[in-house]
């Protein structure tokens, strides 16, 4: 059995919904798709697809086998591009989406030092503070803080995101400093609508501690709250790159040393494609190649 192809004609099946589509589409006949199908199941070891009269489904071995093929048959991709142009050179615009907060205190520099290295390429940004479908608007990568990914889309991994809580002096010193997670239920906490706006979820020696909070302002881009908590208006947990200034200037205190927030991960995500472009090849690498390298992304920061 060719297991690419065995792997590609499992990707289609799922993207098209139907064997028959994916024969079409795949230029095959639906008996080569069934057996391809077949095989690929014989050597995973399980069932991929429930298969009904009217519609097929993803197994829950599907659901986890998918992304995978998907990831394998880019790399094979990525291969066979780079072995035919060996010297393909970035160029072109490159649609790029991510959050307010990151593009803000992160991104910018990184992505005016990546132009200044490749001076034939352009990049469109989109920033907004909702999950982008990239085919819709035709986005060519995505800069996303979760950890739940999408099975459709291929995914690398850039860093890991950790988060601090934080104060400013002036709140702490008229309302007092938590010294347990339990503490903060008695404070003012400034939450983020889309992610732990009612429980904050912790670490403290390897046992989970999960808080409910609450407060007055809750806003659905981070950016804000950080604001709001320099001045004083509550407790804010803070992605660690966005409070990394302001806590070593003083204007913010790191609250609660000894529990660590739940850590998320940042990837790069693009559509499943053939024949990557050189120019989002090269941006993936280069970001890759720039978290690593900064020390705010390996501990977090106190």
């Amino acid at each position: 059995m060719d297991r690419l192809i065995a792997m590609q004609v499992f990707v289609e099946v799922a993207d098209q919904g139907s064997l028959t589509a994916a024969a079409d589409k795949l230029d095959m006949s639906r008996a080569m798709v069934s057996r391809y199908l077949a095989e690929l199941e014989t050597w995973v070891g399980a069932r991929l697809l429930h298969r009904t009269t009217r519609k097929l489904s993803l197994t829950s071995a599907g659901s986890e086998t998918l992304p995978r093929c998907r990831q394998l048959l880019g790399l094979a991709d990525d291969i066979q591009s780079s072995a035919a142009t060996p010297e393909n050179t970035p160029r072109g615009t490159l649609r790029l989406t991510c959050s307010m907060s990151l593009g803000l205190a992160y991104l910018t520099p990184l992505l005016t030092r990546f132009l200044k290295r490749y001076p034939g390429t352009a990049v469109d940004m989109l920033m907004v503070d909702r999950t982008v479908n990239l085919i819709e608007e035709r986005v060519d990568l995505a800069i996303r803080i979760t950890n739940a990914l999408d099975p459709n889309l291929i995914a690398r991994k850039l860093a890991v995101c950790r988060s601090v809580v934080c104060a400013s002096p002036a709140y702490l010193k008229e309302h007092g400093t938590p010294h347990t997670a339990e503490d903060l239920a008695l404070h003012n906490c400034l939450t983020y609508s889309y992610f732990g706006k009612s429980l904050w979820e912790f670490e403290k020696d390897g046992v989970p501690v999960a808080v409910p909070v609450g407060g007055n302002m809750s806003a659905n881009e981070s950016s804000v709250l950080l604001e709001a908590a320099v001045n004083g208006a509550g407790i804010s947990l803070q992605p660690a790159y966005a409070a990394a200034e302001l806590l070593r200037s003083g204007k913010l205190r790191a609250l609660l040393s000894e529990y660590q927030p739940r850590e998320m991960r940042i990837y790069g995500v693009y559509a499943s494609r053939r024949q990557m472009p050189a120019i989002l090849r090269a941006m993936l690498d280069f970001l890759v190649e720039e978290f690593s390298a900064d020390s705010d992304w390996q501990t977090p920061v106190t």
